[in-house]
C-alpha cells in the first residue's frame, strides 16, 4: 500500500510541473476587456490618433506577441508599457481574438 502512495505522490508531483492548459481565445470577452483600449485605438479598432496603430483585422498571433512584449518590458511605449503591465495570458489571448475578429474592408476612392 505504501508503494501505491509513493506512486500517487510521484504522479501528482509530475503533474504539478506541467504547464497550465491553454484556454481558448474568447473574442466576446476580449471585446469587454477592450474598453480601456478604445481611447487610443478607437471603438472599432481603427485609431483616430496618429501615434496609435490600427488593431482591427491584425492577426491574433502578432497581437499576442506585441502585448506580451509590452507587458514583459521587451517592447516599450510610454502608454502601452503601463497599460499591458497587468494583462494576464488570458487577457492577451482574448484581446487578440477580439481585434483579429474585426472585419475591415477597403473601398477605392470615389
Amino acid at each position: 500500500m505504501r508503494s501505491g502512495c509513493l506512486a500517487a505522490a510521484a504522479i501528482a508531483a509530475a503533474a504539478a510541473t506541467l504547464p497550465a492548459p491553454v484556454v481558448a481565445q474568447d473574442a466576446a470577452a476580449g471585446s469587454r476587456k477592450a474598453v480601456a483600449c478604445q481611447a487610443c485605438h478607437g471603438l472599432d479598432g481603427l485609431s483616430r490618433l496618429p501615434d496609435a496603430p490600427h488593431l482591427a483585422g491584425q492577426p491574433a498571433p502578432y497581437l499576442e506577441r506585441a502585448l506580451r512584449a509590452y507587458r514583459d518590458g521587451e517592447r516599450r511605449n510610454e502608454v502601452m508599457s503601463i497599460a499591458a503591465r497587468t494583462l494576464s495570458e488570458q487577457d492577451i489571448r482574448d484581446l487578440a481574438a477580439h481585434y483579429a475578429s474585426i472585419q475591415i474592408s477597403i473601398k477605392a476612392g470615389q
